[in-house]
This record gives structure tokens, C-alpha cells and sequence, in this order.
């Protein structure tokens, strides 16, 4: 009986902010061009010139689209498993060291097993590197859960011993040969196919809409879904109601963790068909950012990631046809950000204000 009221109160008392939400991530996104806009114009040179090869170089052609795409997979991967520990009230900012576990996890098992046919090694590659991001989210979920240690401290710590211990790896017993930290590359079977042949983009793209619709029936029709969303809304209320906090808790942080995994796999059973020492250009991190702009919501990661993929597909282009740093791409995404939390950052300040 006590679930059921717990149910009842988290339909009651949670308004279907959703559209409200778009609008307000659609005028960040405006501000943040605006402003750049103005940043642009103080050194001298032309936003709308700029804007133009960004859009170019991001969408110009079946090859940039293509790159935009490519760039897109890993972000939509990290921003989904953020925003699925979101929903289960924690913050994961450990995505970069579950994607690093994640990858080189898959790439071991398929160069051990080689003589599989790949209708067999692909998928399985893809589960032990998930099964290798779903321990790592799943420590610092255990933590939380038992020791009340905070999971932002701990994920983020675990960054670092995820990013150092692959790199000793690669730099050790799995080096290939030569100057270059990487392993051998792996066996035909267990690479991704080409979606667009001479282009890096693979049918990963394909596997991360799978996992946004995955996720969404997960967190909306299962008995489990409605679990973590409840300890996520209210976990004193979701307690009482005969729910298991500390189960929900490590659940939540596992498969964050083997969402985020899926970033590095596909990097490493795709793009580059092999695993390279430090080739996430903070992927995870920016998963972070990709789910505050999404407001949580798997759909909104999509659309969010292919954002952020395109300004850092067409930044070399704007670089190379207007003369603006590639760097200006990093001002415009950090300017949504500070668009998004504004109105949160306000509320906070305000209320302190009020108690004082």
C-alpha cells in the first residue's frame, strides 16, 4: 500500500516541466551565440562569417555530417548514463573513467578471442566492456549506498584511477608495436561496420538511439524504473514505501557506468578499431554538461550531443575560413551551460538571502 501512495504522490507533486524546459534550454543556446557573438566582433572579426563556416563545416557535406554524427555517438552515450543517474537523485561524474574501463575491457576480450565469428565476438566484446563500466559505476554506488560516502567525490577520484591504470596497460602488457601507446588492432568481426563508407562514423550511431529508447522504456515502464525515479524524486518517501534504497542506489550507479562504458567501445570498436592511450577528449566530462542542457531527459541527449559534435566538427572550419580559434567553440559551450544553471544559480542565491 505504501508504494502505491508513493507513486501516487510522485505523479501529484512532479508537474510535466518538459516543454518549459526545451524553451528554456532553446533561449540558452541563442544567449550563448549571441554572447560569442560579441566576443567575435571585439577581435575584430565577423560572427555571421563565423557562424556560417561553423554551420558549413559541421553540415556542409555527406563528409561533415558524417564527422558531426561520429563526434556525436560518444557524447549521446555519456550524456544518456549522467542523465540516467540523475534520475535516481545521483550525480555520475565519473563517465570518463566508466568509458576508459569500458574500452579497453572490450577490446582485451576481443583480442584474446580472435577465432570467434563475429556474430558472437562483437556482442560479446560489447558486454564484458559494459560489465567492466557497470563495476566501475557500481563501487562508487556501493559506497554511496553503504558508507554514505558522496558519489561526486568518489567518481570523480576513480577518473583518475580508470585513466592511469588503462594507460599502464597500454603502455605495458598490451602495447603494440612501436612508438605509439595502443593496442593491436582488433579482429575484423569485433569492429563496427562503416555506416558511410570513407568516413569514421560506424552504426554506432544506431546502437545509441537504441539505448535512449532502452532507457526511456527502462525508467518508464519497468517495476525497476519506477524505483530509481522514485528515490530520485523523494528517497525518504520512496523508503517508506518499501523500497530499497541502498539496491537502488548501486543499480542506478551500474548501469550509469555501463551506459558511459558504451562511449569508449564505440570509440575503440569503432572509430579508431583499437584502444589509444588518452583518446577521449573529456567525453565524460562533457557528458555532464550534455545532460543539464537535456534537463535529464533521454530524448533531449540527442539532440543535445549532435550540438555539441557539430560546433566541434565545424571549429576547424571556422578556424580555417574566418580566422576564430577552435577554442571559441569551448567559450559557446560553456556559455550554455552558465545559461542553463543561471536561473538555478539565482534561486540558491536568493533563497541564502532570505534565511540570512
Amino acid at each position: 500500500m505504501g508504494k502505491w501512495n508513493v507513486k501516487f504522490k510522485m505523479k501529484d507533486n512532479v508537474p510535466n516541466n518538459q516543454h518549459s524546459d526545451f524553451i528554456l534550454s532553446m533561449i540558452a543556446m541563442v544567449c550563448s551565440f549571441l554572447v560569442a557573438g560579441i566576443f567575435i566582433l571585439l577581435v575584430g572579426q565577423s560572427p555571421v562569417a563565423a557562424y556560417i563556416a561553423l554551420f558549413q563545416g559541421a553540415f556542409g557535406s555527406v563528409s561533415s555530417i558524417a564527422n558531426t554524427l561520429c563526434k556525436s555517438v560518444p557524447l549521446m552515450f555519456t550524456g544518456i548514463a549522467v542523465a540516467f543517474a540523475m534520475k535516481g537523485g545521483l550525480l555520475n561524474v565519473g563517465a570518463e573513467g566508466q568509458l576508459y574501463i569500458g574500452a579497453l575491457a572490450s577490446v582485451v576480450l576481443a583480442l584474446k578471442l580472435p577465432n570467434l565469428p563475429g556474430f558472437i565476438l562483437l556482442p560479446v566484446s560489447i558486454l564484458f566492456g559494459c560489465l567492466g563500466g557497470m563495476v566501475w559505476g557500481g563501487i562508487a554506488g556501493f559506497l554511496k549506498a553503504k558508507r554514505g560516502v558522496n558519489e561526486v567525490i568518489v567518481t570523480l577520484m576513480m577518473n583518475y584511477i580508470a585513466i592511469l591504470f588503462t594507460s599502464y596497460l597500454v603502455n605495458g602488457p598490451f602495447k603494440a608495436e612501436g612508438m605509439v601507446p595502443q593496442t593491436e588492432v582488433v579482429p575484423t568481426g569485433a569492429a563496427f561496420p562503416k555506416l558511410i563508407p570513407r568516413t569514421q562514423l560506424t552504426v554506432t550511431l544506431f546502437l545509441a538511439i537504441l539505448v535512449v529508447i532502452l532507457v526511456y522504456l527502462f525508467l518508464q515502464k519497468t517495476s525497476w524504473g519506477y524505483e530509481i525515479r522514485a528515490v530520485g524524486e523523494n528517497s525518504s518517501a520512496a523508503e517508506a514505501g518499501g523500497i530499497h534504497i541502498t539496491k537502488t542506489t548501486i543499480l542506478t550507479m551500474a548501469i550509469s557506468g555501463g551506459i558511459a562504458a558504451l562511449a569508449g567501445i564505440s570509440e575503440s570498436l569503432g572509430t579508431y578499431g583499437r584502444f589509444i592511450d588518452n583518446f577521449s577528449p573529456s567525453f565524460g566530462f562533457t557528458g555532464i554538461a550534455i545532460a543539464v542542457l537535456g534537463k535529464g531527459n533521454p530524448f533531449g541527449t540527442i539532440i543535445t550531443a549532435i550540438l555539441f559534435g557539430a560546433m566541434d566538427a565545424g571549429s576547424m572550419r571556422m578556424n580555417r575560413v574566418a580566422g576564430i580559434s577552435a577554442s571559441m567553440v569551448n567559450v559557446i559551450q560553456g556559455l550554455v551551460i552558465l545559461f542553463i544553471a543561471a536561473p538555478q544559480i539565482y534561486r540558491i542565491l536568493l533563497a541564502g538571502r532570505r534565511k540570512s
